[in-house]
């Protein structure tokens, strides 16, 4: 019954590893900028594996529905090559239909707008055939900033309640389970992003400037910080209050 639980210590809550990595590193560290970029793919990661493994019973996943999915993606990509700088079709049409597709697929709708983001254009980037329609080449392809600052309060306002109904989470017992979680969070979590990160540099790619091995350590022992997500998986992986608490 606890092998279930194994997605619940796979996910970093991006706002309390935020702030402890600027107590840590200090504001300006390059060590914050790849604890964050490491918590938003693996708060990614882990919706995927609620979405995936941790599906509803009572309604089978039907994947032929994912084909709206890859529709979705497909305008998005096209809307991209003609230089459509507003994110509002992107989120509208194509998060629409990516919607559609994984609720009739049985998978976790809140996943949608991750096959599509991607394809918003960010800043300072040459986007194709940009000038063939008509954008100039001073225009800053900030779609996807802009999409952050605007939709960023009415996240903001939502993680706030989602804080406050989860305040009461209570310690049901300590049992085998609890410390089964606490080694897999330090121990597990520390080395798993270690020994990626150290595998990632065997492979030539480079650190943030400013930022050595140390400090990848104390960044994947910060990146056992876990929160909403693992809330989440915990909600789906056991049934029994007990062990969710």
């Amino acid at each position: 019954e606890y092998i279930n639980g194994w997605g619940i210590t796979t996910a970093t809550d991006i706002a309390l590893a935020w702030l402890l990595a600027r107590i840590i590193f200090g504001p300006c560290h390059p060590a914050v900028n790849f604890l964050l970029l490491l918590a938003v793919v693996d708060d990614g990661i882990g919706l995927a594996i609620i979405a995936i493994f941790y599906p509803d019973p009572l309604n089978p996943v039907e994947p032929i529905w994912l084909i709206l999915v890859a529709i979705a993606m497909a305008i998005a990509f096209n809307l991209r090559r003609r230089a459509v700088l507003s994110y509002w079709p992107y989120v509208l049409i194509c998060g629409f239909i990516s919607w559609l597709g994984m609720y009739s697929a049985h998978l976790h709708p809140a996943l949608s707008l991750i096959f599509i983001v991607p394809f918003l254009p960010s800043a300072g980037e040459s986007l194709p055939n940009h000038s063939a329609h008509g954008v100039d080449d001073a225009v800053c392809c900030s779609t996807l900033s802009k999409f952050e600052e605007q939709v960023s309060p009415f996240v903001d306002f939502g993680l706030l309640f989602f804080g406050l109904t989860n305040a009461g989470v209570e310690f049901a017992a300590i049992s085998n389970l609890t410390w089964i979680i606490l080694i897999a969070i330090v121990l597990g979590k520390t080395l798993g992003i270690s020994l990626f990160t150290y595998i990632a540099l065997l492979l030539q790619f480079k650190l943030p400037e400013g930022m050595n091995k140390r400090d990848v350590l104390m960044a994947g022992l910060i990146g056992g910080m876990g929160l909403t997500v693992a809330l989440f998986v915990a909600g789906a992986a056991f049934v029994d209050p007990i062990l969710q608490g």
